[in-house]
């Protein structure tokens, strides 16, 4: 009976995964979209993201010959990891599945977020580069203050649940998580998300250019299939952050008996933050490189101010 439900329940979390995966280049689309009407723009349609994943996959790739295999790896490393994040991101409906057997937890995810971004970085130290040394150094750079706020965010919801089993946190998050911590979680962990998905005002994802480049500059190397695949991972690992966000620190104690309710509920969830990411874009400016610790601090600030108050 134990072994029947664990099979099931890793069938639901493969399902999941890929379920979250095929929808992520759509809601990458929902927020550029939104950026173009707000900018009074037609902008590209809601599914371009899938025809240029679709056209990168269909070509090969061209490799350096100055490069190892650290730099061929890593497109494939970089998606798996956004893979297995979307099979543990904290879907409501999961609840429903209790506390039996095997269960997600927080510090599995944050390790996965980890090691895209470690193999990343090296892969763009490795194509020898001045760019891709520069976008490395940028990265860690910036992670450095964004993962500790990360951590610490997560964790308000984690020591109300007295757990850092996602299932028992989207639980606790969705039976009373309120109040003055709740505010000051939510808006840490939105900073969090803007400096994460490389949105203004810490980066810029639709640019290029030398002087603000992050996440760019370490890809720039890559073509292909490879560059296909880290750029849905990236818009992958960019739904994975808007649905923690909703399911942890955007609950609105609301409890839908269905599990097909749960998920709708979710789903406006993510959307109405993707749309405030691209409202956030469009409100500010980017930020100048050694500003953005101060910026970041603020995060940090406001979890630990969370925990306090909790």
């Amino acid at each position: 009976m134990v072994n029947n439900l664990i099979s099931t329940y890793l069938i639901y979390l493969l399902g999941k995964a890929l379920v979250l995966t095929a929808l992520a280049p759509l809601v990458a689309g929902i927020i550029k979209k939104v950026k173009a009407f707000l900018q009074n723009r037609r902008g590209p349609g809601l599914f371009q993201l899938y025809f240029d994943i679709g056209k990168l996959l269909a070509k090969d790739s061209i490799i350096s010959p100055t490069t190892s295999w650290i730099f061929t790896v890593t497109p494939f490393i970089y998606f798996a990891a956004a893979f297995g994040a979307a099979a543990l991101a904290p879907v409501v409906a999961e609840v429903f599945f209790g506390t039996t057997g095997w269960q997600p937890d927080l510090f599995m995810l944050l390790y996965l977020f980890v090691l895209s971004r470690f193999f990343l970085v090296l892969a763009g130290l490795d194509a020898g580069s001045s760019f891709g040394g520069m976008g490395g150094a940028r990265e860690m750079f910036v992670a450095v203050m964004v993962e500790p706020a990360l951590l610490l965010a997560s964790l308000t919801v984690a020591l109300r649940a007295h757990s850092t089993n996602l299932t028992a946190m989207t639980l606790s998050a969705q039976t009373g998580f309120g109040g003055l911590s709740a505010i000051f979680a939510a808006t840490a962990f939105f900073v969090v998300l803007i400096a994460e998905t490389g949105r203004i005002p810490v980066d810029n994802p639709d640019t290029h250019l030398e002087l603000t480049m992050i996440h760019e500059g370490m890809v720039l190397e890559y073509s292909g299939r490879r560059l296909g695949l880290i750029v849905w991972a990236v818009a992958t690992k960019q739904l994975v952050l808007l649905v923690l966000f909703a399911a942890l620190f955007w609950p609105f104690p609301l409890i839908i008996d269905s599990v097909a309710g749960q998920i709708v509920w979710l789903i406006v969830k993510v959307v109405l933050t993707a749309i405030a990411l691209a409202l956030t874009e469009m409100l500010a400016n980017k930020m100048r490189l050694f500003k953005v610790p101060g910026f970041l601090a603020v995060a940090s600030l406001l979890a630990l101010l969370a925990i306090v108050a909790q």
